[in-house]
């Protein structure tokens, strides 16, 4: 493949995924500033191995990517995390806007979870990774994945933030299903 087809390729999948990607990034980070840098980092790392990265996994090896970055981000400066006065802005006139708007009502109950339930619930039920991949990702067992999960879900059901949309009311929805969790 030549590089101007490369890109042309790249950009496609950018344009195409952007919200997704800047929804999870949003997700993990709680500032869109933050995922904005999560989003660039993970498609710069991308873009450079872009040949080798097959089609039908590029989505999920750049949501795994976000999350990497992030963890690693917070390993860096634990201990420093940024709070944000209020959700970040939604885009307008974007055809995912609708989807987006039903994410951003979750980040205010995100934000009240402690930081490990909150990684742990994003990977699981945004990002669709199995237990395994999330305790390798954060650096722990799988049963600690499945408690932090637990507590996680229990904290949103009881309505810890102001609002609780009926998303997270009902986790047998299918859209909060996850492949390898028992």
């Amino acid at each position: 493949m030549a590089d101007g087809e490369r890109q042309q390729e790249f950009a496609r999948f950018v344009r195409s995924h952007w919200s997704q990607l800047m929804t999870i990034a949003v997700a993990v980070s709680g500032s869109r500033d933050e995922a904005e840098d999560l989003v660039q980092t993970a498609l710069t790392g991308a873009y450079a191995r872009w040949r080798r990265i097959r089609s039908e996994e590029a989505l999920a090896h750049l949501r795994r990517s976000i999350a990497n970055a992030h963890v690693s981000r917070w390993r860096r400066h634990r201990g420093a995390e940024l709070t944000v006065a209020e959700p970040p802005d939604v885009a307008t006139g974007v055809h995912e806007a609708a989807a987006v708007d039903d994410r951003q009502r979750l980040l205010p109950l995100l934000r009240a979870l402690p930081r490990r339930q909150r990684a742990v619930l994003v990977l699981r039920y945004l990002c669709d990774l199995p237990d395994a991949e999330i305790a390798a990702v954060l650096g722990i067992s799988r049963g600690t994945v499945r408690s932090q999960a637990a507590r996680g879900l229990d904290a949103l059901r009881r309505g810890r933030a102001p609002t609780a949309p009926s998303a997270v009311a009902d986790v047998n929805r299918p859209a909060l299903t996850t492949k390898g969790t028992p």
